[in-house]
């Protein structure tokens, strides 16, 4: 039986450190979130990191735009948060309105307030291993995880399931750069099995219910999943056929209480970290 990865109390753990030092602070970071669509889980994500930053005595800025906003009405306000120095971080909630270009949108942002750290700055610095402002939020958690529970990365065959900018290149990039080898796995991988059984580390991000099943595992793997759906029936499931992987593996995060805490607690963490870079 694997050894459950609690995320939820790893994340826990940085937000009450981070309300400490935030609570020593005259002047407070803040986070400015847009939100331009009219997706449900994404306005779950919004409330919740509001939530956290109220928590954590952030300044929350929410800034809400029906599907009338225009390009240039987004752009106006990121250069708005861009020039205000009471925001130390923008987050533009992705997937946007169909008619908005999410690319120019995120261009837009200073790369020093790029919170989730999807800026081309940015993710240029973190290929070239050159200290990108911000990390993208759900591989760095992910790379905590990892080191809080000791389980060695470097000299490991690790697979990622899923090629996304958001998570499978940036981790692919932090994985290589702790010395890992890493094969980054999609859906037009042919034979996904004989790979993923390959993997001493198997890390699955593509938001398809329980892709991988028991037998594409190999035993005692540790398998990190980061997609998460939401089944007819209400209940949230991830990319991983938990009750039977968790019967083969060394390690497994649950879904929910795994990866995606630790997403939030990172966004919270680059919020802070960047405004201790802006006030240096």
């Amino acid at each position: 039986m694997a050894i459950i990865i609690n995320g939820k109390k790893i994340a826990n753990e940085i937000l009450e450190n981070l309300k400490e030092k935030t609570a020593k602070l005259d002047k407070k970071p803040g986070l400015a979130v847009i939100l331009a669509n009219d997706n449900d889980s994404s306005k779950v994500y919004v409330s919740s990191k509001e939530k956290h930053s109220l928590y954590l005595g952030f300044k929350s800025c929410i800034y809400r735009f029906d599907k009338k906003v225009t390009q240039g009405e987004l752009i106006k306000a990121i250069h708005e948060l861009n020039e205000n120095p009471n925001i130390n971080g923008i987050l533009v909630q992705l997937p946007l309105f169909e008619h908005l270009n999410a690319n120019e949108i995120i261009e837009v942002i200073n790369p020093k307030k790029d919170v989730d750290g999807f800026h081309p700055i940015n993710v240029g610095k973190l290929n070239s291993n050159l200290n990108p402002w911000a990390v993208c939020c759900t591989p760095k958690g992910i790379i905590k995880l990892l080191k809080k529970y000791n389980i060695k990365i470097a000299g490991k065959n690790i697979v990622i399931v899923g090629r996304s900018n958001i998570v499978g290149k940036p981790l692919a990039t932090l994985l290589t750069s702790e010395d890992a080898t890493v094969t980054l796995a999609h859906s037009k991988t042919k034979n996904l099995k004989s790979i993923t059984k390959e993997a001493d580390i198997l890390i699955s991000a593509t938001g398809h219910a329980k892709l991988i099943k028991a037998n594409m595992v190999k035993k005692g793997a540790v398998v990190i999943d980061v997609g998460i759906t939401k089944q007819p029936s209400g209940k949230l499931v991830g990319d991983v056929d938990f009750e039977k992987v968790k019967n083969i593996a060394s390690y497994i995060t649950p879904v929910p209480g795994g990866v995606g805490p630790m997403t939030i607690a990172c966004l919270m963490e680059n919020t802070y970290e960047l405004y201790l870079k802006q006030n240096q």
